[in-house]
């Protein structure tokens, strides 16, 4: 694997407090960029970006992002890798890039829905330096499409959780989408490279996280626009199953108070999952069927993937 890294003008000279630090594969984090250059000015230089294009492998986008980073303010790094090496491993290598004390992770189709988003991290940092902190998960700017209108209902069920139901469960309620950390907590409790594919390796992290240090969850969220039409959300649960087991393996006591365990080992009780397991999904793949059902049957077909790991 070839890895290039591409500085622009502000980043040599920059002693920045906190690291934005964005990974990317086939997504374009332009606007997001854009976003965060916006608060530049205000920052002084408090603040630098980091993005990983994990193996995209599309130089047009490269050179677009390249050009992108040399017009911006903020300092930034841009680096292209020439393989994917995935999310965990992506994001560690991201850290290991960074010079600021504090650490956000931020998912490359985000979009903060605060102008002063890096701000309000900033006074946090200030007033609390905290180990860990959520800012929460918004579909505030994501304009609603037919095709996302299944993942729009789950995420909002779930995802969206307001800010005392994060606090009642930390580590549940944690995702790497907009995700502040300490250098010193995250030298010590890294993201856990097994992982593969789609899910999970950051609500495990979090369970490691909060053995040993508070996980705060604050109101600073930031928007998902990148929601799935229902055939990729399929997709990425069965990518999950197997990141599921290994949550399961490590942590049973955390996961066993989950509803998506609970439900996984009730399912994995009935006989012939084989034989129904392909009619829950094919009803959630149905767009003409009402969205509470398909929602239901969606949930309920991923619970029939985790039974396989309870």
């Amino acid at each position: 694997m070839a890895a290039r890294a591409t500085d622009n003008a502000a980043w040599a000279g920059a002693k920045p407090t906190l690291s934005v630090l964005i990974p990317f594969l086939r997504d374009d984090p332009s606007m997001l960029l854009a976003a965060l250059n916006r608060e530049a000015e205000s920052l002084a230089g408090a603040a630098e970006v980091v993005a990983l294009d994990d193996g995209t492998g599309d130089r047009a986008l490269t050179q677009r992002l390249k050009a992108q980073a040399a017009g911006l303010a903020l300092p930034v790094r841009l680096e292209t890798l020439t393989a994917n090496i995935g999310r965990a491993k992506g994001r560690n290598r991201l850290a290991g890039q960074a010079r600021g004390r504090w650490l956000l992770f931020l998912d490359s189709d985000m979009l903060p829905d605060s102008p002063d988003f890096l701000t309000a991290y900033l006074s946090l940092i200030a007033e609390q330096a905290p180990a860990v902190a959520f800012g929460g998960f918004s579909l505030l700017q994501a304009p609603p499409r037919p095709e996302h209108a299944l993942h729009r209902r789950m995420a909002l069920a779930s995802d969206c959780a307001p800010l005392a139901q994060r606090r009642a469960q930390p580590e549940k309620y944690l995702y790497t989408s907009n995700l502040l950390v300490r250098r010193d907590v995250f030298e010590t409790i890294a993201f856990d490279e097994a992982f593969n594919g789609w899910g999970w390796e950051d609500v495990e992290w979090a369970m490691r996280v909060q053995q040993r240090h508070p996980i705060l969850h604050i109101d600073n969220s930031a928007t998902h626009l990148g929601l799935d039409p229902a055939p990729a959300m399929a997709a990425k649960y069965e990518q999950s199953a197997a990141n599921f087991a290994r949550v399961v393996a490590a942590h049973l006591d955390v996961v066993s108070r989950y509803p998506s365990y609970r439900v996984a080992r009730l399912l994995k009780r009935a006989p012939m999952r084989g034989a129904w397991r392909p009619a829950l999904k094919a009803i959630a793949l149905m767009e003409f069927a009402p969205l509470a059902a398909r929602a239901l049957a969606m949930r309920l077909y991923r619970a029939a993937l985790y039974a396989e790991a309870v």
